[in-house]
């Protein structure tokens, strides 16, 4: 089933390049969980389950699987549409649609029709993906502004903006400015020992705490502790077809991303990777993302050029040494998972962190 999957490991590359991402990947899965109203700890979970199964059943030895911005706005889409009509029973029919779209991968997987997603136009695909980040610019402006985002989605955001422009918190717009110039101007030269994102994030979040009351700047807080919890598969008579839909949205576009990342992936390490089997691991990886309450998620280009460009070369490090490395970052930022094992016992949820 795996192959030889492991014949290329570099160890001090892998490593290297599975800490990385996987410190980068943590901020950016609980944003993204956050903004698709699922909660932060569906984009903790989303991430630990996408990249550890993805990783173990893909067919790319660098290509890093994570929740992504495309597929975080239509996942918020969907949970917001579910949730407005049935609001007992739409957060499961949203995840519901996640398994769907897994399972639509895992057939095209099967399929072998994977090598067709990438013949798609390029206009089609950089139009869309274009739209794509339109979209997710414009529901980042509140929070750079130092508000929360307004419902509504994009036209909720551009209508509420003059009042956010008026009210803007003036601490929080400069550390997201000063995080945006740290990750567009810095230099050339240092970017092989130490990716920006990873400057970026520790510097300005240090900077933050050292330098600015803590009430004064929204933070992600507290993640519930403990493992997630199961979800029932729910399916409604009356939104079956749209759920299709949906879930036929979802995969697709999981497809598109992660082959073409994949691509990427394949210019800088002169390896080929298995399309069809690749989508068959994102597949099984998203259903069982959707199964606990997490995010789905796809290949990460910022990710996987990040693991290349520290070394990372070998399968091993697409593990990102999930889940455990991710569990005990978030124990250590969670002061009720502290509080639990004060005694300094090994925490029971990593395994690797005393606090």
């Amino acid at each position: 089933m795996f192959g030889n999957r492991f014949d290329d490991m570099n160890l001090k590359g892998d490593l290297f390049g599975g800490v990385t991402t996987a410190i980068i990947s943590l901020p950016l899965a609980l944003a993204f969980g956050v903004a698709s109203g699922a909660g932060a700890e569906a984009g903790l979970w989303g991430a630990i389950m996408v990249g550890f199964f993805a990783a173990l059943f893909g067919g790319s030895t660098s290509l890093i699987s994570e929740p992504t911005g495309p597929m975080t706005v239509i996942m918020t889409a969907v949970l917001t549409s579910m949730m407005a009509k049935y609001p007992e029973t739409g957060m499961a029919m949203a995840f519901t649609v996640v398994m769907m779209a897994g399972a639509f991968q895992i057939l095209l997987g099967t399929l072998k029709l994977g090598k067709y997603i990438t013949l798609m136009p390029y206009s089609v695909i950089s139009g869309f993906m274009s739209g794509i980040g339109v979209i997710l610019i414009i529901l980042q402006l509140s929070p750079l502004l130092g508000h929360a985002a307004p419902a509504g989605g994009v036209m909720g955001t551009l209508g509420a903006l003059p009042d956010t422009v008026a009210n803007m918190n003036f601490s929080e717009l400069f550390l997201g400015l000063l995080t945006l110039s740290v990750l567009f101007l810095f230099p050339k030269q240092y970017r092989k020992y130490v990716p920006a994102q990873l400057v970026a994030l520790v510097a300005v979040t240090l900077l933050s705490v050292i330098f600015f009351d803590t009430d004064s700047i929204r933070r992600i807080g507290e993640i519930p502790a403990g493992l997630p919890s199961f979800v029932i598969p729910h399916i409604n008579a009356e939104m079956f077809t749209t759920m299709v839909i949906d879930a036929l949205v979802l995969g697709t576009l999981g497809c598109i991303d992660t082959l073409l990342t994949a691509v990427i992936g394949d210019s800088l390490t002169r390896k080929d990777h298995d399309s069809d089997k690749e989508l068959r691991g994102q597949g099984i990886a998203n259903m069982i993302s959707g199964l606990f309450g997490a995010l789905p998620g796809a290949g990460a280009t910022m990710g996987t050029v990040t693991n290349i460009q520290v070394g990372a070369r070998g399968t091993f490090t697409r593990f990102r040494l999930d889940p455990r490395i991710s569990i005990s970052v978030s124990c250590l930022s969670s002061r009720r998972i502290n509080r639990a094992h004060s005694n300094g016992s090994t925490c029971r949820y990593c395994g690797l962190c005393w606090f």
